[in-house]
């Protein structure tokens, strides 16, 4: 970890577990200004990690037959996907990343309507969008009403968020709450996370990192973001968390104490498809598998990222090894003159603690 911290992420901390031995640590700083350090129980922003449970709450809903799995869209939210595609999406599609619906953030973000070309990209909505408070149905109609990336159930299939707040909106309709309080009372209640919680403004409640934005270098130096409306991307990766509660929630997962046996062996069934960095992985229902190292055994998990934070949980197949880790810097890699990410010490730096925690 103190090598990662030197190859240049100002702070971050981890906890890994190996059956009932547990390990916490943390390098580095939690404020670059005063040099407050960083500690292990910190409340971080976990981004994408959300999607795992957002995907799970979909699955309880599966399980007590409000939800059809592979029921079309079209028939809880006719309004939102109508037509020949609410008929032809289904919910798996949405949760495993098959739907064909672009990613939403380059319409809301304007300085980003060049993506994926990120060096066409500028950091300036960033700034631009700190306090915006956006609907997410209108989030949901830009993504929805621009140029698919693929056929409903076509593989590969692409990364979106569009998907997720999809979800969120099923979760909704079937339920009558919020997502947000639909998660909270029966997937970061039920799993006992004390610590775990969308964010009801802003602000980071409780001990925390500032969070440092690079924006492949446009940004120097990196840019604090940690006080900032997560409407942005709500249930898909708003959620705040601390890395002991992730592997408690993933352990729990993985046991099928959060959805049935049955939900879990849905949710490891893998397609594959195209990632936000575009790289072709496998992905689940609201997990995908890891390696670390060839023939060493699969992990399952998530990672996520927002504006400065960054953060990874993953377990053993056997659920007997865990690693949740947080990260205060993102995009720290520049481009070159192609325009792509060039490799940084810190890629090197994380890839060896992953090594190590994952397999001692």
């Amino acid at each position: 970890m103190e090598n990662v911290h030197r190859a240049g992420v100002p702070g971050l901390f981890a906890e890994v577990r190996d059956g009932d031995q547990v390990w916490r640590g943390a390098a580095g700083v939690a404020d670059v200004a005063t040099g407050r350090p960083v500690t292990a129980d910190m409340r971080h922003r976990v981004g994408s990690i959300t999607k795992t449970f957002t995907a799970a709450a979909v699955l309880q809903q599966v399980e007590s037959g409000r939800i059809g799995l592979d029921a079309p869209i079209g028939r809880y939210l006719p309004k939102l996907v109508p037509g020949e595609r609410g008929d032809a999406i289904t919910v798996r599609m949405l949760i495993n990343h098959t739907s064909g619906f672009p990613e939403y953030l380059p319409y809301a973000y304007a300085s980003l309507k060049a993506y994926p070309v990120i060096a066409d990209t500028r950091p300036q909505s960033l700034d631009d969008h700190r306090f915006t408070r956006f609907d997410p149905t209108e989030l949901i109609e830009m993504g929805v009403t621009a140029p698919a990336v693929g056929a409903p159930g076509g593989t590969p299939g692409v990364y979106s968020n569009t998907n997720y707040l999809l979800l969120g909106q099923l979760l909704e309709e079937v339920t009558g709450a919020t997502a947000e309080q639909y998660i909270t009372r029966n997937v970061i209640e039920r799993a006992g996370l004390r610590d775990t919680g969308f964010p009801a403004g802003p602000n980071v409640e409780g001990p925390h990192s500032q969070i440092y934005e690079a924006w492949f270098g446009m940004i120097d130096p990196p840019r604090d973001y940690s006080v900032y409306d997560m409407s942005w991307v709500g249930p898909t990766a708003s959620l705040i968390s601390t890395v002991t509660d992730l592997n408690r929630f993933y352990g729990m997962l993985l046991a099928g104490e959060i959805v049935s046996p049955s939900s879990l062996a849905q949710m490891q069934r893998t397609v594959p498809v195209i990632s936000q960095e575009g790289k072709l992985i496998d992905y689940g229902l609201g997990l995908h598998p890891m390696e670390a190292a060839p023939g060493q055994g699969t992990f399952w998990g998530h990672g996520g990222t927002v504006w400065g934070a960054g953060a990874l949980a993953m377990i053993r197949a056997d659920g007997k090894r865990q690693m949740a880790l947080a990260v205060n810097l993102q995009r720290w890699n520049r481009l070159d003159s192609s325009g792509r990410p060039q490799p940084h010490p810190i890629d090197d730096a994380l890839a060896a603690l992953y090594r190590v925690a994952m397999y001692g």
